[in-house]
């Protein structure tokens, strides 16, 4: 179709589309519900803003995450669109402010949580919207069967009915066959038009390391190739604080990039990353969700997650401009036993949870019977200091009451300080001249900031005091004077997490919990790690097995380090499984030695082997189970 093209030069400068990008922007703007599986890196954006602006009315779409919204809305206002978002962080004026543009035709593409979908003020906003399309983005979320499931989904079917023939577009990087049915049924798509990209990445060659010090080996690998663009990956903030001291340590200059740092500060990292002027990014997995630098040589996991639908998405930021690049884990044999022991924590007992829940409405002074769809920043240390609870039983128990669509809880992250005026132009002048003490602040607001009698703006404190010559202190001073007056509506800076409340709050006691979710989630989340440590102690191709779990065929790879091993022995992996418990009591290079086998390969077999229990290390030598030294 001659429009989306023109779309797509106007707005991206590209000529043409990546394969299967066309057909899915085709499908939606002729009316289709659509479910399109792509790969990371495979363009989804695209396939529905395309779309969104060659359809009349507003773009709906429903994200899961705050960071990826923020990236996608300022991403679309930079290129002229029009583009709101609502998220928890906003106050009920600014939420209200953002549907009536959108109900009056001032927004092209509004953005929002699913967790937003049920709340009275969306929904009778919603009614009287232009819809011109709904987009679902990060499908799998709707499945209990996906790797990131959020209930909240499940409204989508529900505001589906306000608009009837409005089409759908669902979208996810990755799916098997079980989570593509329950995304069908559960959007109640109408005869979609399905797109599949495939997940094979000839260029992205997959190595698994075992390790007796992968710190070492990471540190070792980013000084050898110290001239490429990587990614290290782990999976807390600590670890991201710790990784990026030892680099810089070794002159190794290295940014980091979590949840956690502000707006600014995640500015400039990404800016030093993307050109090169850093070349090792540390991070956790809040990096790379719309980040699209096409030269990562390397993506290195310094921790892995506990599922391979998270670690083929975060591999897969590893070569996108089509060039040879590696994705390598590293792990000791500790990982394992400690991600087991996390899943045991993520799922405390029933009774506790409830009265964690409990302890959090008293700490944030909410009544019995109040709450629903009120927002409340959680300090979760000074919680931690009020009712003794440990912060990681506090954390997993709200991502519980979140599963259970009690209250969804929003991780810390940096939220700046918003306002805008609520008088007119000709109030405010009356109100200088009355007030003299805030006539330069005022002057600055409405020449710095286009739009601040419209919507919520965004506001740089740190520029503002600097052009006043004045401390934070008194900014602070002089906006609050401004609140009291009812000259601007404001919604304060904070980095806490959040917490919303999707229900009104229980009695003590009579809080009910979802025992059916809860024991199917911790049951999935078993079996995802068995795939996981499948993948680690593999004997076959690394890309095959990516493939089987996701059901997509892949080819033998001939490159990944299982496959590199076998072209280098004159034994297949599995026969070296067979053959080198015949060989204990032996140290590992006396078994290279006998087999002539490289050491890399002799440390996987040996690691294969004590995950299967069948080989273990006694005294400096390895030895079988029925062995002692």
């Amino acid at each position: 179709m001659e429009k989306s093209k023109d779309i797509l030069l106007q707005y991206w400068g590209f000529q043409d589309f990546r394969p299967l990008q066309e057909e899915i922007v085709d499908s939606v703007i002729y009316g289709h519900d659509t479910l399109a599986i792509l790969p990371t890196g495979g363009g989804k954006s695209i396939c529905f803003q395309v779309p969104g602006l060659a359809l009349e009315g507003v773009t709906l779409v429903i994200s899961p995450l705050i960071a990826l919204m923020e990236d996608q809305v300022r991403n679309l206002r930079n290129k002229g669109i029009e583009a709101n978002m609502i998220t928890s962080a906003m106050s009920y004026r600014e939420i209200d402010i953002t549907l009536d543009n959108a109900r009056f035709g001032r927004t092209k593409f509004l953005y929002t949580s699913p967790e937003r979908l049920k709340s009275p003020l969306f929904l009778e906003r919603f009614k009287s919207m232009n819809i011109g399309l709904i987009v679902v983005d990060e499908a799998h979320c709707i499945s209990e069967w996906g790797h990131d499931f959020r209930p909240s989904y499940h409204e989508i079917a529900e505001i589906r009915k306000i608009h009837t023939n409005v089409p759908l577009i669902a979208l996810t990087a990755s799916a098997t066959s079980r989570v593509q049915d329950d995304i069908k049924s559960k959007l109640t798509l109408r005869n979609p038009k399905e797109f599949k990209g495939s997940l094979e990445r000839k260029n992205v060659h997959y190595n698994v390391i075992p390790s007796e010090n992968k710190l070492k080996e990471i540190i070792d690998y980013c000084r050898n190739n110290h001239t490429e663009t990587g990614i290290v990956y782990c999976q807390t903030r600590k670890s991201v604080k710790s990784l990026v001291q030892q680099l810089r340590a070794q002159n190794l200059p290295a940014g980091l990039y979590h949840g956690g740092l502000n707006a600014e500060d995640r500015k400039y990292m990404l800016e030093q990353w993307m050109t090169n002027k850093l070349k090792i990014m540390v991070a956790t997995n809040a990096f790379g969700m719309g980040i699209d630098k096409p030269d990562v040589r390397y993506v290195l996991h310094f921790e892995i997650p506990n599922n391979l639908e998270a670690y083929y998405q975060e591999a897969g930021r590893a070569g996108r401009d089509g060039n040879n690049s590696v994705a390598i884990a590293f792990w000791e044999q500790k990982d394992i036993s400690v991600m087991k022991e996390q899943l045991e924590v993520k799922y405390p007992e029933p009774d506790r949870v409830k009265l964690i829940y409990t302890a959090v409405c008293n700490y944030l002074k909410i009544a019995i019977g109040s709450g629903n769809q009120e927002t409340y920043n959680f300090d979760i240390i000074d919680f931690n200091r009020a009712f003794t609870i440990p912060i990681s039983e506090t954390y997993f128990a709200l991502k519980l009451l979140q599963i259970n669509e009690t209250l969804y809880f929003t991780e810390k992250s940096f939220h700046p300080t918003r306002l805008k005026f609520s008088i007119g132009n000709s109030a405010l002048y009356k109100f200088q001249v009355a007030h003299s003490s805030v006539n330069d602040l005022i002057t600055l607001l409405t020449r710095s900031y286009p739009g601040i009698f419209d919507g919520f703006i965004r506001i740089d404190e740190f520029e503002l005091t600097k052009r006043l010559k004045i401390t934070n202190s008194d900014l602070q001073k002089q906006l609050k004077m401004l609140e009291q007056y009812g000259v601007i509506d404001i919604v304060y800076q904070t980095n806490l997490p959040q917490i919303t409340f999707l229900t009104e709050r229980s009695p003590e006691g009579y809080l009910k919990l979802n025992s059916a979710i809860y024991n199917q989630r911790k049951k999935i989340e078993e079996d995802k790690l068995k795939a996981l440590v499948s993948y680690i102690s593999t004997s076959n191709c690394r890309s095959e097995m990516i493939g089987n779990y996701f059901e997509s065929e892949m080819a033998k790879c001939g490159t990944c380090d299982v496959c590199k091993s076998e072209l280098k022995s004159n034994h297949s992996f599995k026969e070296l499984i067979e053959l080198v418990p015949t060989l204990l009591p032996a140290t590992a290079s006396e078994i290279s030695e006998q087999l002539k086998i490289d050491k890399v390969l002799t440390q996987q077999v040996l690691h294969k082997l004590m995950l299967e229990e069948e080989v273990k290390m006694e005294n400096g030598n390895f030895v079988t189970f029925n062995q002692t030294l």
